[in-house]
Formats: structure tokens, C-alpha cells, sequence
């Protein structure tokens, strides 16, 4: 297995659980709460898809969908178009509400550009630097697996909820 086949599979392995996630509920169920303020499966599956977005986005030197296809627009959140999603407060998180099509529409856009951007990567092109502002620089194979792991928690946190909402962590 390549570098890129591996990376192609963890994504998608992320992308396999947000459609099992959000499949089949409604814009009330996304945006409940547990406990009244806990993290809603809306924002979870909101933050973890503009953190790829962003994240690969600048790794790779492309701009970010979410600005460019018109994601932003079409969520019409009240946030910034940078924001991701990062140190969030309680009242940002009650303000994502939207239908699931527009959760998976937006991540399914984001899964496409973030596999054909991997899908060509090769081992060498892990050791490039992409952010000096930490140290050491990150790399982009540290980038990239950051992503993944980050990603793929919150994913896990979204079928939580879910499994509180409906009884099932899927359908």
C-alpha cells in the first residue's frame, strides 16, 4: 500500500461515519444538545469538515471550498468565513443549525478535493514543511495524520450523540 492509498483509506474511513451519522435526521435532532450544552452533532460534523477544509487547503497551497464552491453562503452561519470552529463558544455551537444534506453535501465536497489531493501524494512529498510556526515545523505527513486523527474523534463524538438521540450510533 502507498502513502497515498493510506491516506486515501483513512479519509474515507471519516467520511463513512459522517453519512452514518447524520443519515435520516432532522435539523431539530442535529442541533440538540446533550445535556443542554455539550457539542450538537450539527457542529461536530460542521467543525470536524472545516478543519479538513482548512487544514488541507493550506497544506496543499488551494484555496478552501468552503469560501469558493459557496459553503459559506449556503450555511448562512452568523461566524466569519475563517472560522473553523476553534475555541467555539456555547452560544457559536446553539448556532449551527442545518439540514443533514447540506452537513454531507459540504463534507462529501470537502472528502472529493482532500482525496485528489492525496491521491497524489508520494513518501517524499510527507517530509515538506508546511507551517513554521510551530517547533519543529510541521510537515505535512504530520499535517495530514493531525487531520485524520482530529477528525476522526470528533466523528466518534458525533456517533455518541447520535446514539443519545436515537438509541443507535447508526442507522
Amino acid at each position: 500500500m502507498t502513502s497515498a492509498e493510506v491516506l486515501v483509506d483513512a479519509f474515507g474511513r471519516i467520511r463513512e461515519v459522517v453519512e452514518e451519522v447524520v443519515g435520516g435526521l432532522s435539523p431539530e435532532q442535529l442541533a440538540e444538545r446533550p445535556e443542554g450544552r455539550g457539542n450538537s452533532l450539527a457542529w461536530l460534523v460542521w467543525h470536524l469538515t472545516r478543519v479538513q477544509d482548512d487544514h488541507v487547503a493550506d497544506a496543499f497551497g488551494t484555496e478552501q471550498i468552503w469560501t469558493t464552491a459557496g459553503w459559506h453562503d449556503r450555511f448562512a452561519l452568523p461566524f466569519s468565513p475563517a472560522e473553523t470552529g476553534y475555541r467555539h463558544t456555547s452560544e457559536k455551537v446553539a448556532a449551527v443549525r442545518v439540514a443533514a444534506e447540506l452537513l454531507t453535501g459540504y463534507h462529501r465536497a470537502v472528502h472529493e478535493r482532500t482525496v485528489a489531493l492525496v491521491g497524489q501524494v508520494v513518501d517524499g512529498d510527507l517530509e515538506r514543511i508546511v507551517d513554521v510556526r510551530w517547533d519543529p515545523p510541521v510537515t505535512l505527513g504530520v499535517r495530514l495524520v493531525s487531520v485524520i486523527a482530529d477528525d476522526l474523534q470528533h466523528a466518534g463524538q458525533a456517533a455518541y450523540v447520535r446514539g443519545l438521540l436515537t438509541g443507535s450510533a447508526a442507522h
